[in-house]
């Protein structure tokens, strides 16, 4: 019953969301001459035709598929009043772009840019306006004592005793906590001697089955280590799945990561769970595009430079212009990366004789002020940054990004502790954080972290400020040796 009651309330929320874009279209063509007037313009008058008659199935159509797809119908009580309107507006947004591009095809007379702001203004507010009076009664009937479902937390630890009070602290969600199942008798006892919460321990994991025939349970909330105690959470998902009750995973916060990204996707008839499969695909095409447009413009202002820069090598030092060598980049697939020569041609041959002089002391990467085999116009080069700008040949080819972790040697990925290899899951760049933060005045330890803060922590946003950064670093040389 609970569950009918649940279907009937989110198909008639689905029903209302979309009465509400067809009051919304009805409306603007009703009132299309009184928004014109306040637009400014006169409204021409609307004559019926059948391709308005195909535009509005099209229209209608397009309006349930996006809504479909934007929004979870779910009777979901953890879903945040900010992700439903987030939700809604995003649908709005598409609904109103659908309806431009559907009265354009078709030349329907009654929608033009004002209209249709009009009209986007008024089902998101509509939409807002109703999931907050469908949430204030619903959160109104759960502090009553009614809409309520029992609850069991499996676990009797920290994290089981956190989980309740927040669900304690939070009537509106509409749980009563029937009890808590113990991991084990030792668990049972260490929570027995705390004072938790005034709900009982039921019985322990062995007896679960026991605990479910006798109590009356709706949903279980399971508060375990996932690495220690996933043959146990598996049991507990097939005992709920017998029993259709409603299974929610709450791991550690530790453990938040592994499912921040889990989809459920399908191969030849079978099921298959995905698991840390990129999110931001928009944002990362968008980062393609800054890349290669920026590295190109940048090509073609800094090419008179890059030619001077070019001749003062070639006659100042003898050896090739350009120095090539091969780098590791994202998932560990080896490039050729380009510079120009700051040093004599014969430097990575000496390198083994100054290893003992190498001043990043905690780690693989090899740093030293005062490097003998820079060459004289290499010390300028290098010290400016100037002997990086070759590297916008790989950065439009894609091998490289404007901003990303600097692409190590293979000869130190070798030596890069497991947590240090976190820096390869993604395309390396031309400067990053450790470039605009002193560089070779920086640990490598630290480094490494700064690399890892940038990865979790990605957005365009970043990189542009990391971008705008790089611009004083480079000038006043922070850090560059």
């Amino acid at each position: 019953m609970i569950r009918l009651r649940h279907k009937v309330l989110i198909h008639s929320f689905r029903l209302i969301d979309q009465l509400m874009l067809v009051a919304a279209a009805a409306l603007i063509i009703y009132f299309r001459s009184d928004i014109a007037r306040l637009g400014g313009h006169t409204a021409t008058p609307a004559t019926y035709r059948m391709a308005d008659t195909i535009g509005m199935l099209f229209l209608a159509f397009g309006w349930v598929g996006i809504f479909a797809y934007t929004i979870r119908y779910k009777a979901d009580r953890f879903v945040a009043l900010t992700t439903q309107i987030k939700d809604l507006i995003k649908a709005t947004t598409l609904a109103a772009f659908w309806l431009m591009i559907v009265s354009g095809i078709f030349s329907v007379g009654s929608f033009n840019t004002l209209n249709i702001l009009v009209f986007w203004t008024g089902v998101t507010a509509t939409g807002v306006v109703s999931r907050l009076f469908l949430r204030l009664v619903l959160m109104s009937a759960r502090r009553s004592g009614y809409n309520y479902r029992y609850l069991l937390i499996i676990g009797a630890n920290s994290r089981a005793s956190e989980v309740a009070a927040k669900v304690d602290a939070k009537p509106e969600l509409g749980y009563k906590i029937v009890g808590f199942v113990a991991e084990n008798d030792s668990a049972r006892q260490a929570w027995d001697g705390q004072p938790h919460h005034r709900a009982e321990v039921l019985g322990m994991l062995d007896d679960l089955q026991g605990v479910l025939k006798r109590e009356r349970v709706d949903e279980m909330m399971v508060c375990l280590p996932v690495e220690s105690r996933f043959s146990d959470i598996v049991t507990i998902i097939q005992h709920a799945r017998d029993l259709g009750v409603v299974v929610r995973l709450m791991p550690d916060v530790k453990d938040d990561t592994l499912f921040k990204n889990v989809h459920l996707e399908e191969f030849d008839g079978q099921h298959v769970v995905t698991m840390f499969r990129e999110q931001m695909l928009l944002q990362l095409l968008a980062k393609r595009m800054v890349d290669a447009s920026l590295s190109l413009a940048a090509l073609i202002v800094l090419a008179p430079l890059m030619i001077v820069v070019a001749v003062l090598i070639k006659i100042t030092s003898p050896g090739p212009v350009f120095f090539a060598q091969d780098r590791v980049g994202m998932n560990q697939r080896s490039f050729r990366i380009y510079k120009f020569r700051s040093m004599v041609v014969d430097a990575e041959a000496r390198k083994k004789d100054l290893a003992h002089l190498n001043e990043i002391a905690d780690g693989p990467a090899f740093k030293m002020k005062n490097d003998p085999r820079i060459t004289r116009i290499g010390s300028f080069i290098r010290k400016t940054s100037i002997d990086e700008l070759p590297q916008l040949f790989n950065v439009l080819h894609g091998e490289m990004s404007l901003v990303g972790p600097r692409p190590p040697l293979p000869d130190e990925v070798k030596k890069y502790e497991w947590l240090f290899r976190k820096r390869l899951s993604v395309k390396p760049g031309i400067t990053c954080v450790w470039q605009i933060s002193g560089r070779s005045n920086t640990t490598f330890e630290r480094w490494m972290e700064m690399d890892s803060e940038y990865i979790d922590n990605w957005s365009i946003w970043l990189d542009f400020k990391i971008l705008v950064k790089t611009v004083p670093a480079v000038l006043f040389g922070r850090g560059a040796s």
